[in-house]
């Protein structure tokens, strides 16, 4: 697998830091909830909200990746980009 920088137009990164940001206080609100022996229904309802989330981030991220990386790559006959990128939507569709 061919690792290489990446280099995201501001306005993705801008976006991504702060749906991430979101997910990590969503994160530590589950922290607080688990410390103050919150319901169990309650917590993994807030759970599935951050799977969800970051769900959401890595379709954002994935869509960038293949109208950028994926399609540069196929356009200087790289063709191995979509075996990697077979592997990372299976990746992704596992969870």
């Amino acid at each position: 697998m061919q690792q290489t920088v990446t280099p995201h137009p501001d306005t993705l990164k801008t976006k991504l830091n702060a749906r991430l940001k979101r997910i990590e206080g969503q994160v530590r609100g589950l922290q607080k909830m688990i410390d103050n022996d919150t319901y169990c229904d309650d917590v993994l309802t807030q759970l599935a909200s951050v799977q969800a989330a970051l769900n959401g981030v890595a379709k954002q991220l994935l869509s960038q990746h293949m109208h950028t990386c994926v399609k540069t790559r196929l356009e200087k006959g790289d063709d191995t980009v979509l075996d990697e990128l077979d592997v990372t939507i299976a990746r992704l569709l596992k969870r």
